[in-house]
Parts: C-alpha cells; structure tokens; sequence
C-alpha cells in the first residue's frame, strides 16, 4: 500500500538512490525493479533517485537510462516522488536528460557537477545554469571525492542565489559543512547524502536523505529518520549503533556490491554488478553478511 505523501517539497523525505536488480546475465529485471520501487514506497520511503552510481547509470544505455525512469514513475505511483540522477560529461546531455525527466513527470533531478576535468567555480555555475533551464528543481550532489570539484558551501550559496539550485546531497562526509550553509544560504535544503553521517546532520537540520540502505533494509532506516529528524535520540540512537556497520559502506567504494548483497541476503532483488565493478573479496562478503544478519535477526527490516 501506497503511503500518503506529506512532503512540502518533492526533494524532502527519505529518497532511495534504488539499486538496479541485474540477471545473472547482466540485464535489466524491469519487472524486478518496479516491485522493488513499489515496495520502497509502501515500506514508509517517500521517493527514489533512479540513474545515480547506486543504480549504475554509467553501465547503461541510452533507452536502458530512460526506461528506468519511466519504470520508476509508474511503479512509484506519482512523479513527484521521482528524483533522477542526469548527470554526464557534457552540460548539453545533462540537460536532455533533465528534459526527459520533465517529460515522464518527475518532480526533481540530481546533478553532479562537471565531473570530466576538475572545473572552476565558473563552469561549475554555468554547468548547473544549463541543466536548470530544463524546468525541474535540481538538487545539486557535493561528492568531491569522485568527482575532484568540491561544491563548497560558498558555492553552493552562489548557486542557489543564481536560482539554479533548490538543495544539496552532501556526501563530503564533513558535518560541519552543514552549519556554515545554514549561514550563508539559509534557503538551501540540506539533505543527507552519506548513510554513515545520518544521525550527524539530521540534528544539523537536514530535510531529506539520498539514501543507500534502505534499498535492503527500509523500515528500518525509515524509522531510523523519522527519529533522527524529530531528535529523538532514546530512539535513533540504538537504532544507529546497531545499523551502523552496514551504513558506512555506502561511503566505501564497494558501496553498490554491498548494498545489494545484502539486499538478496533481506529477501530483496540485487543481483550482480556490471563491469568495472567486481564481487566483493569473500572477507568483504563476510563482513556485510554477518553484519545484515544481525539486523535481521534483531528485528529490522
């Protein structure tokens, strides 16, 4: 069952950047993802970031990229639920695929900033002008240690100033990031864009969470939220302790191999990675193993 959206802004809430469910031939279970998406929802999420890393967008084709999008719409039950990653090397592309997203009735998209060479605050704010002229609110995904362009928060004031930006992903991992934005761009939401920093700066004053986990574990990181958001700590805090073995690995390099281990390990369709990425080593599967049966075993799911 679908559960109500309350939200004031479609990029608020807990929005699942969905792993994409692979057969073991390597392509796309369409069907699998939809369930996946539908179940996301009726588990107490508010939306999904299809076509971001977690969803291995730069392993897909052009019509692969855009039907998830549209998978994601129908199964979802509402664009407004729907944030898009449109990230790619040239500003152009990005911003077709921002204008698709307009077109399927998605309610948001989520851009990178130039990620080909290490740009200049210039091209960064003309990158982001250009994507923004598709029409759909863009939330703006600060990940420096991939990309090498660090959205400092005096860029990200400029910006939002600009009219370009409505919010940012913060995956820096740098909570204190999170008070100096509230000074110099107080209107900018903030959303959380690393699980292991949740509790960290929901108390900060995030609205939202791009989130990894709750691909195999929802309830559990809906609750999670909810307590973190409304700071109540008796709650979020064991909650935290006890699913922060898992959540740090979205902050590792093996963070999509690791989230869908689990989530076949949680009864959930994952399946394999395309290439480059590789299995996880048997010490890495261990690991996310025990520490996914340990959550299942104490109840959270």
């Amino acid at each position: 069952m679908t559960q109500p959206d309350n939200r004031t802004r479609p990029w608020h809430g807990i929005m699942v950047a969905t792993a994409l469910p692979l057969r073991d031939d390597l392509s796309v279970d369409y069907d699998a993802y939809a369930e996946h998406v539908a179940r996301l929802v009726a588990d107490g999420c508010d939306g999904v970031v299809p076509n971001g890393s977690l969803g291995e967008y730069q392993t897909l084709g052009d019509d692969e990229r855009d039907r998830v999008v549209r998978v994601a719409v129908e199964a979802a039950g509402d664009g407004a639920r729907v944030m898009p990653g449109v990230s790619a090397y040239g500003s152009a592309e990005a911003r077709r695929w921002a204008e698709r997203a307009a077109d399927a009735g998605c309610g948001s998209v989520l851009l990178l900033p130039p990620n080909a060479y290490r740009a200049d605050d210039a091209a960064v704010r003309a990158h982001y002008a250009e994507v923004a002229r598709a029409g759909l609110p863009v939330v703006a995904y600060n990940n420096p240690h991939d990309t090498k362009v660090d959205l400092t928060p005096s860029l990200l004031a400029r910006m939002h100033g600009d009219g370009h930006v409505v919010a940012v992903k913060e995956f820096s991992g740098d909570v204190r990031r999170a008070y100096e934005l509230a000074e110099l761009a107080p209107d900018l939401d903030l959303l959380v864009g690393a699980d292991d920093v949740l509790l960290e700066l929901a108390l900060a004053g995030a609205v939202g969470w791009i989130a990894g986990y709750p691909n195999a574990l929802p309830g559990a990181c809906a609750a999670l939220y909810r307590a973190a958001t409304t700071h109540d700590l008796d709650l979020a805090l064991p909650l935290y302790r006890v699913l922060h073995p898992l959540l740090r690995w979205d902050s590792r390099t093996e963070f999509v191999q690791a989230i869908k281990l689990s989530m076949d390990i949680a009864g959930r369709p994952g399946g394999p990675t395309r290439p480059p990425r590789s299995p996880l080593t048997g010490e890495q599967a261990a690991a996310v193993r025990a520490a996914t049966e340990k959550a299942l075993a104490e109840g959270l799911d």
